[in-house]
């Protein structure tokens, strides 16, 4: 058939070693199709064409009408079977991909947190109770945990942050320091922990135990009957000696997480861009054709240049 095998081998002549484009298989397809008649015409084989082939590298492969040769039975037609082997090479292969993003990527996080401010929490846990007792009878417990949640609520508020901003002299607004300020209750108890946040341990501290003071009085003022409800600073607030953020381990372990993802997406994606063949069987499972031959890649010399006229 007149340019049938110069159109397959075209498409199949391949390197083992490198891809080769479509142009440079475009010029070994018309040196071997027309190599490819003569042998059969004389031959009726594919013998000859080992020594057109460079330092007499040869692929054996299936002849021409062989096309089922090499081809997994239950495999579609011109459609690529992926193996577990197929992932990992491709993983290996670019290895470099997956590296480099998860190196940018941690960079990028342990840099970010080194320029932050680091932030110190400190906290103290207030305990509701009833009349001049703390430890309410059973039957109170269940409504004095829900007034506690009650309490917490109150507890983070303008007129008890006002109090600690007059009492410390803070040079701040009281929408500022509710900010950096947290209350909530401990689940299904009568203690309320109340958390600040600052940039100086010593004062977030101070503002922390001061909050409870502050909050004690304010409840002692609107309950003075002998029933009334009452808030005690249980657990006062110590200095913090490590700051809470920014937590630079735990953001280089996210990030070391989040580049080996992002890397693994990026090497498939490259992979699934990348439309060379890498091997002659690589270009049979594609195709369904089996190849024609295996060319090793190779440079032609260059010219020497010619000197002009002295």
């Amino acid at each position: 058939m007149p340019g049938g095998p110069c159109r397959i081998s075209q498409r199949f002549i391949v390197s083992p070693q490198d891809r080769v484009s479509d142009r440079e298989a475009g010029r070994w397809c018309r040196r071997f199709g027309r190599a490819y008649r003569n042998a059969h015409s004389e031959t009726g084989g594919v013998d000859d064409l080992e020594g057109m082939l460079p330092n007499g590298t040869r692929h054996a492969a299936p002849t021409i009408g062989d096309h089922d040769a090499g081809w997994p039975a239950d495999a579609p037609r011109g459609q690529e079977v992926l193996s577990v082997r197929d992932l990992l090479e491709t993983l290996w292969r670019k290895a470099w991909v997956i590296l480099l993003m998860t190196i940018l990527v941690v960079g990028a996080a342990v840099g970010y947190g080194l320029t932050q401010t680091p932030m110190y929490q400190a906290s103290i846990k207030v305990l509701v109770g009833q009349g001049q007792g703390l430890t309410p009878e059973s039957n109170d417990v269940i409504g004095l945990q829900q007034l506690t949640q009650s309490m917490a609520e109150l507890a983070y508020t303008r007129t008890v942050a006002d109090a600690v901003i007059q009492n410390l002299d803070l040079q701040t607004t009281p929408d500022e320091f509710l900010a950096g300020m947290s209350v909530e209750q401990v689940a299904e108890t009568q203690v309320i922990e109340v958390s600040y946040t600052d940039s100086d341990p010593e004062r977030a501290s101070q503002i922390a135990n001061t909050i409870g003071d502050e909050f004690s009085g304010q409840v002692s003022e609107v309950s003075s009957s002998a029933n009334s409800i009452t808030a005690v600073t249980w657990e006062k607030a110590a200095v913090p000696s490590s700051p809470i953020s920014p937590n630079l381990l735990r953001n280089g372990l996210l990030a070391l997480v989040l580049g080996l993802m992002l890397g693994v997406g990026l090497a498939f994606l490259l992979e699934y861009l990348d439309d060379s063949w890498r091997s002659p069987e690589e270009a049979m499972q594609v195709s369904g054709v089996p190849t024609f031959a295996a060319v090793r890649e190779f440079r032609l010399p260059k010219k020497p240049k010619k000197k002009g006229a002295s």
